[in-house]
């Protein structure tokens, strides 16, 4: 089972990280530092599996990681999962990420943050693999921008009627209205 997937610049910045295993946010932290460290100071031709570190659980558990460019893509999974299976399912989200930025960098991780956890939910939920097919991946990505666009118009409905309303001058319409001689229809 997957535990976290992290993904961090060469500075150690945390990128995107996803626990699914509960852990408090301070030692989210610690095992975000302690991972980078573990990871940073391997040579680019050696081995990309290593020994959990101490936080996350040492030995019973087995830190997957590739490293492109300026991003190092980190699963921690435990001894259930298959090395190889990993390494091929950190390529297909780094594929499937490349295929929907164009070419991906670190500053579409930044600011496109929910669709990189879209795309992530299409991988892997609750530390299971669900889908590795990539153009099934992208096919429900590109349903999901689609009805993000329909639902924009009803989302900006409001925005829109206020806009209008303010656009209706309504302090002039109020008195330039008609209003019956209050005094004179009590009278009668």
């Amino acid at each position: 089972m997957i535990k976290a997937i992290l993904v961090f610049n060469n500075h150690g910045k945390p990128r995107l990280s996803k626990f699914y295993q509960y852990f408090p946010e301070d030692l989210q932290q610690q095992i975000i530092r302690e991972t980078f460290h573990l990871v940073s100071k391997r040579d680019d031709n050696v081995c990309n599996f290593l020994e959990g570190g101490t936080l996350i659980g040492g030995s019973d558990y087995k830190i997957i990681y590739r490293h492109y460019a300026t991003l190092f893509f980190v699963f921690c999974v435990d001894s259930s999962e298959s090395e190889l299976g990993i390494l091929d399912l950190i390529q297909v989200f780094v594929e499937t990420l490349d295929k929907c930025f164009e070419n991906v960098c670190e500053l579409d991780l930044i600011f496109h943050v929910d669709k990189v956890h879209n795309i992530l939910s299409e991988l892997v939920m609750g530390g299971m693999v669900l889908e590795t097919n990539m153009s099934e991946i992208l096919t429900r990505i590109e349903e999901q921008s689609k009805l993000e666009k329909s639902e924009a118009g009803i989302i900006a409905a409001p925005a829109r009627a206020v806009s209008a309303v303010k656009d209706m001058n309504l302090p002039q319409k109020i008195k330039d209205m008609k209003l019956p001689d209050l005094p004179n229809i009590l009278k009668s």
